[in-house]
């Protein structure tokens, strides 16, 4: 079943065309990734379905909802939940604190406040060690954790992630793809991933698309995208 489905998405800024007649989907179950290099439009993408920057043409469908003209508020309300680039954690809150944020537009009750927390320190022990620790004096890779575990707090019924791995440590960044095939496999959850990291990528995700300057230029299973010698070539050094 398509949970989300993208077709032909504009977005320009100014006389620049970031976005060009973009169409993907995001089915039940599947973790998809989007590939690219820097400045392909990626990120661009992910905000204008998350409503921050309102796409310009094309429809942006949330189970069987146009949302491209929806507030961000709404959106996250109808269960998907960002984790954006550079993770913007809130330094100076403990990890417990950033995590009761991610629970905010909810109303929760104490108890399923707290069982919803309980759930996020068995996914991720170390915050629990940490959790009266300021975030902001964790590592990169901790921190990651707490973007993910804000962002889980919701019951999101999709997590797209905008580049989990930038500027992490390499055996971080095995860490962190672990966590979200765990997050896809036993939360149930569909994720929508973008990431720099082709290889990383293409090794968790079921289907992909590859955007080159705006334009999906190549789209597949991934598994199909990873052996292809064209993307390796590109994407993969190899």
């Amino acid at each position: 079943m398509k949970l989300l489905e993208i077709n032909h998405v504009e977005k320009s800024f100014d006389d620049l065309n970031v976005l060009k007649d973009i169409s993907l989907s995001v089915e039940d179950g599947e973790i998809i990734s989007i590939i690219g290099a820097n400045g392909a439009g990626k990120t661009t993408l992910m905000k204008s379905i998350m409503g921050l920057v309102p796409a310009k043409n094309g429809k942006i469908v949330w189970q069987d909802e146009e949302i491209q003209a929806r507030k961000t508020h709404h959106i996250v309300k109808r269960g998907i939940s960002y984790v954006p680039e550079g993770r913007e954690i809130f330094p100076g809150m403990t990890v417990l604190e950033n995590m009761e944020m991610g629970a905010y537009t909810l109303h929760m009750s104490a108890k399923e406040k707290a069982d919803k927390l309980n759930e996020m320190y068995e996914l991720f022990p170390r915050l629990y060690e940490r959790k009266k620790q300021k975030a902001g004096t964790l590592s990169g890779g901790e921190q990651q954790m707490v973007a993910i575990a804000r962002g889980l707090m919701l019951s999101p019924k999709l997590l797209m992630m905008d580049e989990p791995s930038l500027g992490l440590a390499p055996i971080i960044v095995d860490e962190v793809f672990d966590i979200i095939s765990r997050v896809n496999e036993k939360a149930n959850i569909p994720v929508l991933l973008v990431e720099q990291n082709a290889y990383m990528a293409l090794s968790i995700s079921h289907r992909s698309y590859v955007l080159e300057n705006g334009v999906i230029v190549d789209e597949g299973e991934s598994k199909k995208l990873l052996a292809s010698e064209s993307i390796r070539t590109a994407y993969l050094g190899k």
